[in-house]
């Protein structure tokens, strides 16, 4: 297993492939492992050319920037920490990255308020946060009706309960971490 450097964490596929990103553990910042990013963008590489993406809870911004790097056309990196906001903008101007935006704000309140539609999300809450619940109850109003899928990240073996009209595609455990990929149908879509 290889060990990563605290606050360091490397691109792992596509354009960017084996760049470095830094980003700000000492403020409790949790990355996705290299093996668990390998597996999720392994399923989504269907769908990831041209997807707008979120990757909310962004901490280091690894998902999103992973996302850019295999393909996707946009994403929006919302995180509710300035400093994890500012590493996220420093990395995305380092690699010249395109279209993105980042956010300095509460996730919960920016899926209730934005009026844009993704193809990918990433949601990957602090695990004591409790905040998976509320964002899985609004989540399908930012999502492309017909083409979308959300990964998420949980501790334990015990999935949570997934709202009506969504849908487990994968599911993996990775030591302590288990994590799947979603997707929703909406009753409009379905008839």
């Amino acid at each position: 297993m290889s060990s990563r450097i605290q606050g360091k964490l490397r691109v792992i596929g596509g354009q960017w492939r084996s760049r470095v990103i830094d980003f700000d553990a000492a403020d409790g910042v949790r990355a996705t492992p290299d093996r668990v990013r390998q597996t999720v963008f392994d399923w989504l590489a269907p769908v990831i050319q041209g997807a707008r993406c979120l990757d909310l809870f962004a901490g280091s911004g690894a998902m999103g920037i992973e996302a850019l790097s295999r393909g996707a056309a946009h994403c929006t990196f919302v995180d509710q920490g300035h400093r994890q906001c500012t590493r996220i903008k420093a990395a995305l101007a380092a690699l010249k990255a395109g279209d993105t935006d980042v956010v300095n704000m509460d996730a919960v309140y920016f899926l209730q308020q934005t009026w844009h539609r993704y193809n990918i999300v990433f949601v990957d809450p602090p695990f004591d946060s409790g905040l998976l619940e509320p964002v899985l109850a609004e989540l399908s109003k930012v999502l492309n009706p017909t083409s979308n899928r959300v990964f998420l990240e949980w501790p334990g073996k015990v999935a949570p309960a997934l709202p009506a009209g969504f849908e487990w595609v994968k599911e993996k455990q990775a030591g302590q971490v288990s994590f799947a990929l979603a997707r929703y149908q909406s009753p409009a879509a379905a008839a």
